[in-house]
């Protein structure tokens, strides 16, 4: 099963990580330690920078404006196109509607609506699907 965004969006290093540990936390409590597999397909490699600027009496005099504006690295994201899957969850069949369940609460940190599809297997969840 596969969870992929439907609108292009940045997501950042700490949805993913959100999104990796709601999703793990769901499954291993049923298919145990070793009864699935989860990968998060994306890395978070573009660096997101903030230019800080200053507030209050005698800023101007204090801050630089757009001089230097390039900003300090406030955290890292991963960019995603239409269509990108995020995150997939390989397990057994009588496991398939936890999975799901985990992806649908993935998704909830993903700021862009996601879907979920079965990729693989779809011929052994006769009713589940």
């Amino acid at each position: 099963i596969s969870l992929s965004v439907d609108e292009s969006c940045q997501v950042r290093h700490s949805a993913l990580e959100a999104a990796r540990q709601v999703s793990n936390a769901t499954i291993r409590d049923v298919a145990g330690e070793e009864g699935y597999a989860l990968r998060v397909h994306v890395y978070p490699h573009h660096i997101l920078r903030e230019n800080k600027q200053a507030t209050g009496a005698g800023a101007d005099r204090v801050s630089q404006g757009m001089r230097c504006s390039f900003g300090k690295n406030v955290g890292t994201a991963a960019r995603c196109k239409r269509g990108t899957t995020v995150i997939s969850i390989s397990t057994k069949p009588q496991n398939f509607l936890t999975a799901k369940d985990a992806l649908r609460k993935a998704s909830m940190k993903i700021p862009s609506p996601c879907s979920t599809e079965v990729v693989k297997g779809r011929e052994h969840l006769k009713g589940l699907v």
